[in-house]
C-alpha cells in the first residue's frame, strides 16, 4: 500500500476578502452561487487576487483535478494499493475513497468540490467517496503513520525515479508527497515530515506528470505490471 498526499494545493474557498471583488461577483453571478461558495481560481479571479498572500500559489484547482485523475486511474489505485489524500494551503484535508470516479471535466469536478466544502463528505447520503476536514499536514501523517516519508521537490537530493521507487517499497505502507501548487517550493512544515527530500529531475515538473510517474515507477517495482498481464495470458481478462 502505498500513501499520496498532494500538499499545500492550490485549492480553496474564495477568500472573504476578496469576496466584493467585481470579477467574483461577475463569476457567482453567471454560476448563480454565492461568492463565499466558489472556488479560487485564477482563470476567473486573477485580478482579485493579485493582493493576496503568496497569490503566485493560489488559485489553481485544476492542478489538482488532473493530478487525481491520473492518480485514480492508474492499476495501483484499481488493485486497492493507492491512498489518496489532498492537503490544502489552508490546512484542510480531502481523503478519497479509491472507489471514487472523479468528473473528467473540469466544471464538474468543480462543482464536486464545492459541494464538498458545503457538505464535508460527497455523497450527503451512503458510502463516502470524498470527505473533508481541518487538519495540517503534521495531522494527516500522524493519521498515516507512515514508516518512510519521501518529499518530491526540485531543491531535494537528487536520484533516479526508479531509485525513489525501490526505496518505498521496502517498508509497508509508504508516502510520497507531492506539492499541489504551480511554483515555488515546499513549506519547511512540510519538508519537516519527510524522511528524504527528492529531486527527480533538473526543471519544475507538472504536478500530475511527478504523480503519473513515480506511481508507475512503484508499480514496476512491486512487479505490479507483470502480475496484471499474466491475467491476460491465463485468459482471465475477457474484453468487455
Amino acid at each position: 500500500m502505498l500513501n499520496l498526499v498532494i500538499a499545500e494545493s492550490a485549492l480553496e474557498r474564495v477568500p472573504a476578502s476578496i469576496q466584493r471583488h467585481p470579477s467574483v461577483v461577475k463569476h457567482a453571478q453567471r454560476v448563480g452561487k454565492r461568492p463565499d461558495q466558489l472556488l479560487l481560481d485564477r482563470t476567473y479571479h486573477h485580478s482579485a487576487m493579485i493582493g493576496l498572500d503568496r497569490a503566485e500559489r493560489r488559485g489553481r484547482p485544476d492542478i489538482i483535478h488532473m493530478s487525481l485523475l491520473a492518480a485514480l486511474g492508474t492499476p495501483l489505485n484499481k488493485e486497492g494499493l493507492l491512498r489518496v489524500f489532498v492537503h490544502t494551503i489552508e490546512n484542510k484535508v480531502i481523503s478519497i475513497n479509491p472507489e471514487t470516479r472523479l468528473p473528467k471535466n473540469y466544471n464538474r469536478f468543480v462543482g464536486l468540490i464545492e459541494q464538498l466544502y458545503e457538505d464535508e463528505k460527497v455523497p450527503r447520503e451512503g458510502p463516502t467517496l470524498l470527505s473533508l476536514e481541518d487538519k495540517n499536514l503534521r495531522g494527516l501523517a500522524r493519521d498515516i503513520g507512515s514508516p518512510f516519508v519521501v518529499a518530491l521537490t526540485r531543491i531535494g537530493k537528487p536520484s533516479t525515479l526508479p531509485e525513489v521507487a525501490e526505496s518505498l517499497a521496502k517498508y509497508d505502507a509508504p508516502t510520497v508527497i507531492v506539492g499541489g501548487f504551480p511554483r515555488g517550493h515546499f513549506e519547511k512544515e512540510t519538508i519537516d515530515e519527510a524522511t528524504q527530500v527528492i529531486s527527480i529531475d533538473a526543471e519544475t515538473l507538472d504536478t500530475w506528470m511527478v504523480v503519473s510517474r513515480v506511481l508507475y515507477e512503484y508499480e514496476k517495482t512491486i512487479g505490479l505490471v507483470e502480475k496484471r498481464l499474466e491475467r491476460i495470458l491465463k485468459g482471465e481478462v475477457k474484453d468487455i
